[in-house]
């Protein structure tokens, strides 16, 4: 009799849970599964662009290069549907890690960093990998262990630099005395060009000497007026890390009685202004880093959020470009 008072009791409790008699335990979100890849997203595998909340500390606005890319980043978000988070970083690398921060604060997707230098980003790379949020390092590098992020998406800098000595190889080719105007010190740009240029330079030619223009035209005019004085009678040719400090440059060439042509000179980017500099005959030659990295960025951070594979490394696709094309393709370039 007692057995058959219990089952009956045990019956009805499972009766009155089952009907809303009792409170069932709420049941937990399922955890994401242990082998899932990083970054995968609770909505993977059918993530979409509407569901990306994606951060990009820019790190300044220092160029006509950097204005199209933030410009790419901004359509592009507008166009796909997602979330952009983003500020400029003014240059100053405490503000981005800042900036990035306050990001894995508010549980954004994927981290999009373009550093404004090379090291000093291992404790952040590790907060943000602490939070399952993975980081695609845009257009220059860092030193950190590629295990902390995600992917690098952007030029070789190194192979830019070799292009624009394959250049003055051709320009001059019995030698001669060239100066440079390198990029931000540090920066993953400054560092692979100048690596590049040096390694692929025919012995001939001589590196009079190197000074930072921080790629801007405001710190390429004065560095160029410097270099004329030092250097008066002496210089073939010039290299610029990019076409800022070119623009800047001629300025100070044009004001000390130097004509087009008299000077040797190969910049980095493929902008506008580098076009015209070519057009109007001060540039030789102008090696391409393509700042319109938003499409392929937003792209790779689907993937993530979806738990896809994707490469750890990611090239854009480029050229040099010379003085007879330059009338041609101006009006077509989008930077």
């Amino acid at each position: 009799m007692l057995k058959k008072l219990v089952f009956l009791f045990v019956v009805a409790s499972v009766v009155l849970t089952a009907c809303g008699g009792g409170a069932a335990p709420a049941e937990e979100p399922a955890a994401p599964a242990s082998d899932a890849p990083f970054g995968t997203a609770s909505c993977a595998p059918n993530c979409t662009y509407e569901d990306m909340v994606l951060c990009y500390p820019q790190l300044g606005a220092e160029s006509d290069w950097r204005t199209a890319n933030s410009a790419s980043f901004k359509e592009t978000a507008e166009t796909l549907g997602v979330k952009l988070i983003f500020s400029d970083a003014q240059q100053k690398q405490e503000n981005q890690i800042s900036a990035m921060r306050s990001c894995i604060q508010q549980e954004v997707d994927v981290i999009a960093l373009p550093p404004v230098v090379e090291t000093g980003w291992d404790a952040v790379l590790q907060e943000a990998q602490d939070a399952n949020i993975p980081v695609i390092v845009v257009d220059r590098s860092v030193t950190a262990d590629p295990s902390m992020y995600a992917t690098h998406i952007g030029s070789d800098m190194v192979l830019e630099g070799k292009r624009a000595a394959a250049e003055f190889n051709k320009l001059l080719p019995d030698g001669g005395n060239i100066l440079e105007l390198s990029g931000t010190t540090g920066s993953g740009a400054a560092v692979g060009r100048a690596e590049g240029f040096r390694a692929d330079l025919n012995s001939n030619i001589t590196i009079l000497d190197s000074q930072t223009g921080n790629f801007t035209r405001a710190e390429g005019k004065p560095v160029m007026e410097a270099f004329l004085k030092k250097y008066e009678g002496q210089i073939d040719g010039v290299f610029f890390h990019n076409d800022d400090m070119a623009i800047g440059a001629v300025e100070a060439i044009k004001a000390a009685g130097i004509q087009p042509g008299e000077l040797m000179m190969v910049s980095v980017d493929g902008t506008r202004g580098g076009f015209q500099l070519m057009i109007d005959g001060w540039l030789q030659a102008d090696v391409e880093c393509n700042p319109l990295l938003g499409p392929q960025v937003m792209d790779l951070g689907l993937k993530l959020m979806n738990g896809q594979e994707i490469p750890k490394e990611e090239l854009t696709d480029e050229q040099t470009y010379y003085p007879e094309q330059a009338e041609e393709l101006l009006p077509t370039r989008q930077y």
